[in-house]
């Protein structure tokens, strides 16, 4: 629990350290995944669970298509930073499960619960609330924003979760070291190296500890805890994250948000929290 929880905590600096690493999104998510590469596929060399994993063909297709859309989820998240506040940003990006929820009601076919559609309800209007229907008056407008770029993380890190759930034999870290070095390959022929020229020590500072601390400590902390922790444990845990980011934006970067978006802000997080709740309940009530 410890871990999960420092974690999370972690997690929830990501965006402070975004903004101040003077870089753009692509070249930032790209050093990520190198550092992922290198620490987690270190601790799995080392640890011997390379000997051990078992390569089936679905699992690997999978966990690439995944790693796809966990960098696209990424590269989305961190573009919003560049534009909004950190607040706004993880409010709408943890509509992620959300979207899980609507993906697999539309796609999958899987039943959609009254809980569900009012969960659904209830995060949307808060979206508009803190969106604002003025940005929605044209796609070029609501994109450029930053809510879209926002939208489209969430979706993608719910796309992660939905095609993730099917691996059950490779370990975390072999995930982890297909996806980021898919991430890598992807990401070069977009980079654009000249922005690491002329950068400050605090820059790297942050560029590095984005890489060290956010990417390689943080995830080996989150996956040596995952599989040890209930669902519920980890459902209330994961909410340290975007408590410390909201945090951290208020106090140090003095955000403060209008009263619709605080309502909007709410609301979200009062339709995620209940969706929580009512899908633990229908497990123990199966068991």
């Amino acid at each position: 629990m410890l871990q999960m929880a420092l974690a999370m905590a972690i997690f929830g600096s990501i965006g402070f350290f975004t903004i101040q690493t003077g870089i753009p999104a692509v070249e930032l998510v790209f050093v990520r995944c190198i550092f992922a590469t290198i620490f987690l596929g270190a601790i799995w060399l080392i640890s011997g669970l390379h000997k051990v994993e078992v390569w089936q063909k679905r699992e690997v297709v999978q966990t690439i298509v995944c790693g796809i859309f966990l960098v696209l989820n990424w590269v989305f998240l961190f573009k919003a930073f560049e534009i909004m506040s950190i607040t706004i940003t993880i409010t709408l990006y943890n509509l992620a499960p959300i979207f899980v929820i609507m993906i697999g009601g539309l796609f999958l076919k899987e039943k959609l619960t009254v809980t569900s559609i009012l969960a659904i309800v209830t995060c949307f209007v808060g979206s508009v609330f803190i969106i604002g229907i003025h940005n929605f008056n044209s796609l070029t407008e609501f994109v450029s924003s930053g809510f879209g770029w926002a939208i489209l993380s969430a979706i993608c890190f719910a796309m992660t979760m939905l095609i993730g759930k099917g691996i059950t034999s490779l370990s975390a870290y072999a995930m982890t070291f297909v996806q980021t070095s898919i991430g890598i390959l992807m990401l070069f022929p977009f980079m654009n190296f000249s922005v690491f020229i002329g950068l400050s020590d605090s820059n790297w500072f942050y560029i590095i500890g984005t890489g060290l601390i956010h990417t390689g400590f943080v995830y080996y902390l989150f996956f040596n805890s995952l599989r040890k922790l209930s669902t519920v444990v980890i459902s209330a845990l994961v909410f340290v994250d975007p408590v410390v980011a909201i945090i951290l934006d208020t106090i140090l970067l003095d955000f403060k948000p209008t009263y619709l978006q605080a309502i909007g802000i709410l609301l979200i997080f009062g339709g995620i929290v209940y969706t929580i709740v009512q899908q633990e309940k229908d497990v123990f009530q199966e068991r």
